[in-house]
């Protein structure tokens, strides 16, 4: 603690700021972060309609205060389709990280190094390093032009080296990442799975209030929080609570594909199915064993709901002493806003609802 104390000022300079330094009982894992709190400016915040890059009027920003109320209000009180934001998959790649994980589930090593290795736009010296290994598959010389802080490039090139670009070499490969690593790609396959069920359910069995029949609900209140749930606190919506409301669509969960999990017993259920087989996964096991890689699965809301949603309409940025950024000049208003979401849920996703668009 006094160690981290006496380095914030470090810390403060690389743009970290430490507080609420306190001891602990035991150190945080992965999966027991409750959430995440956010506190994000919009500058220049205009209506969609507005096309002109005056800064509004008087009436004008009257009147966007109000759309602005209006969206905070909806997000509050319906949510938000609680998808994987596109952080999940590499949205500037060339090749996503969900397409790589299609091929370590289907154990195509070869397929999967060589996605990997797809270079993105640009002439730098990551992606010359990549075109060469595609063209050679000489990981000794590639792996000599890969920039030093390219890690699991560099990583995958040391073992190409010693073991060979074939099905094994690539095999050992991908072994020779951190199993956090190896997991990923799995998983933003399975999370871009999960976005389109997600898609598919809301534009099927509507967005009413109640949970429909075949839907998977968690059964107490109180196991929203978080994102993964044992599979036995999940309970399947009989015609009967269907008709009578029992269950509401906050409470509808979606499953993640894995070993271990319970499917929809409705038209989500046999979409799941179908949209498997369309990628050759119909009898996939979920265990990649030579990659040492269990997936089980888990359960994620439907819809999440912000907490502590606040915003602020205010007048454009003013660039202040020891900032350090520079500001773009903005002419219109700034949108303050903060709010907590569960652990696993995107704050971008959240903005998109707000702001009708991409943020």
């Amino acid at each position: 603690m006094s160690r981290l104390k006496e380095n914030s000022p470090a810390f403060e300079k690389k743009g970290i700021q430490l507080s609420h330094i306190h001891p602990a009982l035991q150190p945080l894992h992965l999966g027991r972060l409750q959430g995440n709190n956010f506190q994000l400016i919009i500058r220049d915040v205009r209506p969609h309609s507005a096309g002109s890059t005056a800064p509004p009027s008087a009436g004008s920003t009257s009147d966007l205060g109000a759309l602005v109320q209006e969206a905070v209000d909806n997000v509050k009180a319906r949510g938000f389709v609680n998808v994987y934001g596109p952080q999940r998959f590499g949205a500037a790649q060339s090749v996503q990280a969900d397409q790589i994980g299609l091929a370590l589930l289907k154990e195509e090593m070869v397929t999967a190094v060589r996605l990997f290795f797809t270079p993105d736009e640009g002439d730098d010296p990551q992606n010359r390093a990549k075109i060469h290994f595609l063209q050679t598959e000489n990981a000794k010389e590639s792996l000599a032009l890969m920039p030093e802080h390219k890690v699991r490039e560099r990583l995958v090139l040391r073992a190409l080296h010693r073991y060979g670009a074939g099905q094994e070499g690539c095999a050992r490969a991908w072994l020779s990442l951190p199993h956090g690593m190896r997991v990923f790609y799995i998983h933003a396959y399975c999370s871009r799975v999960w976005n389109q069920a997600a898609i598919f359910r809301l534009q099927r069995l509507g967005q009413g209030p109640g949970a429909a029949q075949g839907d998977l609900v968690w059964t107490r209140e109180g196991q929203g929080e978080g994102t993964e749930q044992p599979p036995q606190r999940i309970h399947v919506v009989t015609p009967a609570e269907a008709a009578d409301n029992v269950y509401s669509l906050q409470q509808v969960v979606l499953p993640m594909p894995g070993n271990s999990v319970t499917y929809p017993e409705n038209e989500v259920g046999a979409w799941y199915q179908d949209r498997l087989k369309m990628d050759g996964l119909q009898t996939c096991r979920y265990r990649v064993t030579r990659l040492k890689l269990n997936i089980p699965g888990c359960y994620r809301p439907l819809v999440a709901y912000p907490r502590n949603l606040t915003h602020r309409l205010q007048g454009p940025p003013v660039q202040r002493k020891g900032d350090r950024c520079p500001l773009e000049a903005a002419t219109g208003p700034s949108l303050a806003l903060s709010f907590d979401l569960d652990a696993s849920c995107y704050a971008t996703v959240c903005l998109r609802e707000i702001m009708k668009g991409d943020p």
